[in-house]
């Protein structure tokens, strides 16, 4: 009865148009009264506590590191380097997006200020050159989802926070996942662009390639300083946040100097603004969390899947077809607050490796930012190229099944996210 109240109360919340906070905290509400101890003060208690969470410290500061990168030109520059090394080649602006896709999802852990960035960049270039606008549309959007999966991440600080896992261990277990995002991307590409006729790009001559190099080797530095500095301990998850963020305001400030002191008060208030919109989800979300598992609802749910939790890969099979169902409706934060606390330790119980499946949780809701109706991040992209959904959504179910025949590969072998794990954990 606790199950069918919460999932009632939820999604019949958001159905009547409450925002996602609001209806988790009244979820939340709704057990209390159901279960016939209300209390206001527990309320208040809960938000206070999900707010003033050491770990979550990260968030801010890895969103003002984002908001610095893209207003001081590290965004720029790394698709400069990208255009120098590929951009002559057939399809070249499309290998440029994956690559600067990637290299930009390891500085900043955000789909949409990457996929922002990107757009606003390359969407002129793409179009300027005879790419057909829905198709790379898809491609920027497809890339853009990258960035939640290769560190630094803040959809896996944030599950990590909620399911009490390890934020380093997912870190170090989403570089391959991503970096299999990325390679998916680029075959893909290669057999979408043979039908398309387009201007080529012209090749970067070695001098260009080595300036290209040079201007670009602040921002390069930065994911190894954040995966070195992990790997050797020599800081936590949430002081990477710090080291990126006063990182990218020196290069922002004093290398590139295209950010002045004027410019840092309208960017502190934008970070400011998203930091705010996340806490207070993660705030709202523990007063149905801590109700979720006072109501025991993990037990109700091992209690229903109990056949399947034998059978670990057909467990992770009909989770990641929930995941999907629930990312037509609901975006990827939301998707970790209100399922991850339910779903891990029925992982858990199946024996499923707590890293590998906040990876696989992650990795099968950022897919939601790109398939109708929520994609947040499609949406972004449709924004700035000024297109519609509909012929963005087009434009983007070759990369779209190309991400679904990853996640099988991922279910059918886990050993690819689980194996370098290990290396780390030793």
């Amino acid at each position: 009865m606790a199950l069918a109240v919460f999932l009632s109360s939820l999604f019949g919340l958001m159905l009547l148009g409450m925002p996602i906070a609001f209806a988790l905290m009244l979820t939340g509400v709704a057990l209390m009264v159901h279960l016939d101890f209300f209390d206001a003060q527990l309320v208040a208690q809960n938000m206070l506590s999900g707010a003033d969470n050491y770990p979550l410290m990260a968030v801010p500061f890895f969103i003002l590191a984002g908001e610095l990168m893209n207003a001081g030109g590290i965004s720029q520059r790394i698709i400069n380097l990208a255009v120098s090394l590929v951009g002559h080649i057939r399809g070249g602006l499309g290998y440029v997006t994956i690559g600067a896709s990637v290299m930009l999802a390891s500085l900043s852990g955000s789909a949409i200020a990457d996929t922002a960035a990107l757009a606003t960049l390359l969407i002129p270039m793409m179009r300027d050159n005879g790419y057909p606008v829905p198709r790379s549309a898809g491609l920027i959007a497809s890339g853009g989802i990258i960035a939640p999966i290769i560190p630094p991440s803040m959809p896996f600080i944030i599950f990590g926070v909620t399911t009490n896992t390890s934020i380093s261990g997912l870190f170090m277990a989403g570089i391959v996942p991503g970096l299999l995002m990325g390679a998916g991307l680029v075959l893909t590409w290669m057999w979408v662009v043979r039908g398309m006729t387009v201007k080529l790009q012209p090749k970067a001559s070695w001098q260009q390639r080595r300036h290209a190099l040079l201007d670009g080797v602040w921002a390069l530095a930065l994911p190894v300083i954040i995966i070195g500095g992990l790997r050797g301990g020599i800081f936590t998850p949430t002081e990477a946040a710090v080291v990126a963020a006063v990182y990218s305001l020196v290069v922002a400030l004093f290398v590139y100097r295209q950010v002045t002191l004027k410019d840092l008060v309208p960017l502190l208030v934008q970070a400011a603004r998203t930091t705010s919109t996340v806490m207070f989800l993660c705030a709202a979300a523990l007063v149905s969390s801590y109700m979720v598992t006072l109501a025991d609802l993990p037990q109700q749910m091992n209690e229903m899947l109990s056949p399947l939790l034998e059978h670990p890969k057909l467990l992770m099979v009909a989770i990641t077809l929930l995941l999907l169902a629930v990312g037509t409706v609901m975006d990827l934060t939301p998707t970790i607050l209100v399922l991850g606390p339910v779903l891990t330790p029925l992982a858990a119980a199946a024996g499923i490796d707590p890293t590998y499946f906040g990876v696989m949780f992650v990795l099968t809701g950022t897919l939601g930012l790109i398939h109708p109706p929520v994609c947040t991040v499609l949406n972004v992209v449709c924004g700035v190229a000024r297109i519609s959904l509909e012929s963005a959504t087009r434009g983007i179910w070759p990369f779209l099944l190309t991400y679904l025949l990853l996640l099988s590969l991922l279910i059918a072998v886990p050993e690819i996210v689980t194996a370098p794990l290990t290396l780390f954990r030793h």
